[in-house]
């Protein structure tokens, strides 16, 4: 039974997220959390929270058992973007964007 969390809005490039999503795929949740705790990115606490919110789905919402779950699938989407500007030489605007996203992570369960 697949079991998903969601969290969006989230100020991280979705680039730059989806390496940590696919670094963790098909690991269980312990091993995945450890990978995550050691991670130098800016989204892998991101990305973990996610996921811990996914097993306490599953444990309390579908009485699944914890231990037996995997990372089944991270899905990295682009959220909306910020477009802000900073001052530049000679009066000019120099436009930049603040990207965000909506990370799912969904968990199956091992079958023995």
């Amino acid at each position: 039974m697949e079991v998903f969390a969601k969290s969006k809005y989230l100020r991280v490039a979705p680039l730059k997220a989806r390496s940590v999503g696919r670094s963790i795929k098909g690991l269980g949740v312990e091993s995945a959390l450890a990978t995550l705790e050691f991670l130098p990115h800016r989204s892998a606490p991101m990305i973990a929270r996610v996921l811990k919110s996914a097993v306490s789905n599953a444990e309390n919402n579908y009485g699944l058992d914890p231990l037996r779950l995997y990372v089944s699938r991270v899905h990295v989407d682009e959220g909306p973007r910020l477009k802000r500007m900073r001052a530049k030489a000679r009066g000019r605007a120099g436009f930049y964007v603040r990207r965000m996203s909506h990370i799912t992570v969904v968990l199956d369960e091992r079958v023995a």
